[in-house]
């Protein structure tokens, strides 16, 4: 496990400062709430999808709608988002599974980190619209992941050149995925990112952090969690991810916030996942500060570090080369 902190890491930008502060006066208290009493859940739904229209995309991508019903294999069908460079594209591509704490968000509200990705790697980025929960509770969004993955190699995807990535809840259905992709012997992907990722359903590392997030809660993850698990074994491997075996693994890349609620989840996996890891800890930054990319000068950098890593495990021999160099 390499652990890099980028810059100074008694410093963040102002920019950070500011905005991190705003959110901790304004949403930290209603997401403490949340999931909050019955309708309530679909009210903020539709505000974080409204408020995700004013987060800018970057410009030199086109994004098409996917829906493919797969009638004619009967296989489990396949709708979201593709965001590709407008440009040349890349042989491969990168599955990206939002974050939202399995509960809310879309392929459309993280337009902001998937075009970036797609403009910086030069791959097309497949944004999957799993399933949510309380209405589809787990394995409901692990499944649609693994049908993406599956359709993606159907489609003549080599696995060599498939990023799976992921922020929050979809860091840790990016993770389930890549040791579920394994554990039934599929081709494993060229590599993993996972932004901030929400290791713990449980919450037990977060719960004793005295971390000053700017707008998630241990507390607020917690209850959010019985959502997502339902009636399932809050043990079973593909949720306690800090409870499963990591070997044989595709590289990993981990970013992490220096000051988010989830980052002792985040350092115990990369330790778990041992040399395969790359661990990333950005100082002052809070919970999936890529998605200010337009906004935040570390976004723009750690999205720029994806897109390195993406490179690296995609060709590795042009990366040991100029590590030589």
């Amino acid at each position: 496990m390499d652990q890099l902190l980028p810059g100074d890491p008694l410093q963040s930008s102002r920019q950070s400062r500011v905005i991190a502060q705003a959110l901790r006066l304004s949403l930290w208290p209603l997401l403490n709430r949340a999931p909050g009493p019955p309708g309530s859940l679909q009210a903020f739904r539709a505000t974080v999808d409204a408020a995700a229209r004013l987060l800018p995309v970057s410009p030199g991508v086109r994004i098409e709608p996917l829906a493919d019903p797969r009638v004619e294999t009967g296989e489990p069908p396949v709708a979201g988002e593709w965001v590709a460079p407008a440009g040349p594209v890349a042989e491969g591509a990168v599955l990206y599974l939002h974050g939202g704490g399995y509960v809310m968000c879309s392929p459309r509200t993280h337009r902001s980190i998937t075009s970036r990705l797609a403009v910086e790697s030069g791959l097309p980025v497949l944004v999957p619209r799993y399933r949510l929960a309380p209405e589809h509770p787990f394995p409901a969004a692990l499944n649609d992941a693994l049908a993406a993955y599956r359709w993606l190699l159907s489609r003549g995807v080599p696995a060599g050149r498939i990023i799976v990535a992921g922020d929050s809840a979809g860091g840790h259905l990016a993770a389930s995925l890549t040791g579920e992709i394994c554990r039934i012997g599929l081709p494993a992907p060229a590599g993993v990112v996972l932004l901030s990722p929400w290791v713990d359903l449980e919450c037990e590392l977060s719960l004793g952090s005295d971390a000053r997030d700017a707008y998630i809660s241990a507390h607020a993850a917690q209850r959010v969690a019985r959502l997502v698990i339902g009636d399932a074994d809050p043990r079973d491997p593909r949720l306690a991810l800090l409870h499963r075996a990591w070997t044989d693994m595709p590289p990993f890349l981990i970013q992490v916030g220096g000051n988010e609620v989830l980052r002792p989840e985040a350092e115990r996996l990369a330790k778990a996942l041992g040399d395969a890891c790359e661990l990333q800890v950005w100082p002052g930054q809070m919970h999936v500060f890529q998605i200010l990319d337009r906004l935040l000068p570390e976004a723009r950098t750690a999205l720029r570090e994806a897109a390195r890593f993406i490179g690296s495990v995609l060709h590795p021999s042009a990366a040991g080369a100029a590590d030589a160099a």
